[in-house]
């Protein structure tokens, strides 16, 4: 299996070697040269392994279609440690539960941060460990997360001694809860920077200091955001252990809640390797950039006063990074034109429209997409709807999900994946529901610990400068 780059023709790479660059050096993000395919007989073997031996060995038998250079032993006991059932409030770690409508609730969120981001991130932290160790190297990982990628990659690579973190964070946007997580960490490794600026600006320094490969090298940068493949192909995964669980053989749809791209686009993948999605149902907030682009065509990259503060602040989003990989497969995998959008046009005009092209008037329908948005009383009205219903606490991410699910019209079962646990937005639950959501036994003393985090403006090199005080190689 070798690896593309969105953006040039260049010969493939080895699963390792983009594991470590994360982004590549031209600007464009990496892809398989083409999509195993998985069989109708290979899904049903896979069913009763996930019924008999559990999460971790569904998940070898998918990354190991993707891995080809890592000895297969060594990857068996990377992924048995990544899902090994104690880090999961439920030793199923992906269970399902059913809603009313004919929905399906696929919980993500058991993990050691109680948000979807742990199921890609714990892979990703092992895969870090096991490949520095063998090549005797260090690296600085450099993010940015809008609420729950930062805790996610913190707690899957703290104490590693090879790699050390700088999680860049938009001031004052997250949850009093998602910045306790994530500031609460007391660890050299672990350096947290609050940005003045909104997550689209703290994304633009990370790909500004990945793109000049100076300091890149110099530093040796890597990425744990979703524009690193390995985040993608766990949680691919995912999609499989939810559909074996809900349907028999025939088609099911998925609604996601989308701000990133990097959870759908791991759904379009799932899909074009077989796995029977009817349709794949686009959620966003208000900040609708990615539900515009499959409603019009036009894609349209807001400005940071234009990137509303919303009730789901995770999605709070106008610069998708990960859309670039779908809109590759759109294009039919061309590479200058997906240069050409994402490297020129965007950049110059943050905007590009697709509405008259073949593609876009063929494709989106074969690709399965559909699209759909929410407002803040569309989520509190789910929430009550769902736990009147159903006896069951979402958070408002997860809200966006039901909502358009709901909405979207598409028949047969869809599974909604679930984003995060509510005690993560207790003041939007206490609004919905008039109940304080329960707070899991492991964060019971997280909001009076002390803050450890780094205030800085929304400029590159002064980023740079606190990497260069701080970086461990």
């Amino acid at each position: 299996m070798r690896y593309v780059s969105t953006r040039s023709a260049a010969p493939g790479k080895p699963f390792s070697d983009i594991l470590l660059e994360g982004l590549s050096a031209d600007g464009g993000l990496y892809l398989p040269e083409s999509y195993p395919q998985v069989s109708a007989e290979t899904l049903g073997r896979w069913r009763t392994l996930l019924a008999e031996q559990g999460y971790a060995a569904l998940a070898f038998e998918i990354v190991r279609l993707f891995v080809d250079d890592i000895d297969e032993a060594d990857l068996r006991a990377i992924v048995e440690r990544a899902y090994e059932p104690g880090k999961f409030i439920d030793p199923g770690v992906v269970p399902v539960t059913e809603l009313s409508g004919g929905l399906w609730l696929a919980h993500l969120s058991n993990g050691p941060t109680a948000a979807f981001k742990d199921m890609a991130m714990q892979l990703l932290g092992e895969l870090f460990e096991y490949e520095l160790e063998r090549r005797g190297q260090s690296i600085n990982i450099v993010g940015a997360t809008s609420g729950d990628t930062g805790s996610s990659a913190e707690y899957a690579l703290l104490g590693k001694p090879a790699v050390r973190v700088f999680m860049l964070s938009p001031k004052g946007r997250m949850t009093p809860f998602q910045q306790a997580q994530m500031f609460s960490i007391d660890d050299p490794g672990i350096v947290n920077i609050a940005v003045d600026g909104v997550f689209d600006d703290c994304q633009d320094i990370v790909k500004q200091l990945n793109s000049d490969p100076e300091f890149k090298s110099a530093h040796r940068l890597g990425a744990v955001n979703s524009i690193n493949w390995a985040r993608l192909m766990a949680q691919i995964v995912y999609y499989f252990a939810a559909w074996l669980q809900v349907s028999d053989g025939e088609p099911a749809s998925f609604a996601v809640p989308s701000g990133n791209f990097g959870n759908i686009a791991a759904g379009h993948i799932a899909r074009e390797m077989g796995l029977p999605i009817h349709r794949l149902i686009l959620a966003t907030n208000e900040n609708n950039v990615l539900e515009e682009f499959f409603r019009t065509g036009a894609y349209r990259v807001r400005d940071a006063n234009e990137t509303l503060a919303t009730s789901s602040p995770s999605m709070d989003i106008s610069k998708a990074s990960n859309f670039e990989r779908f809109v590759f497969d759109l294009l039919g995998r061309d590479p200058g034109r997906t240069a050409e959008l994402f490297g020129e046009r965007l950049p110059q005009d943050r905007a590009f429209d697709l509405a008259d092209s073949d593609e876009f008037r063929g494709q989106v329908e074969r690709f399965g997409f559909v699209s759909g948005a929410s407002t803040h009383a569309d989520r509190l009205a789910e929430i009550s709807r769902v736990y009147d219903e159903d006896r069951v606490v979402i958070d408002p991410h997860t809200a966006d999900g039901v909502h358009v699910a709901r909405e979207s019209g598409v028949e047969g079962p869809i599974i909604v994946l679930e984003t995060a646990l509510p005690v993560k937005f207790s003041d939007t639950i206490v609004e919905a529901i008039g109940m304080v959501p329960p707070l899991p036994a492991r964060f019971e003393d997280l909001m009076d610990l002390p803050r450890h985090v780094i205030d800085a403006p929304n400029d590159a090199a002064a980023v740079r400068a606190i990497i260069e005080e701080r970086a461990g190689v």
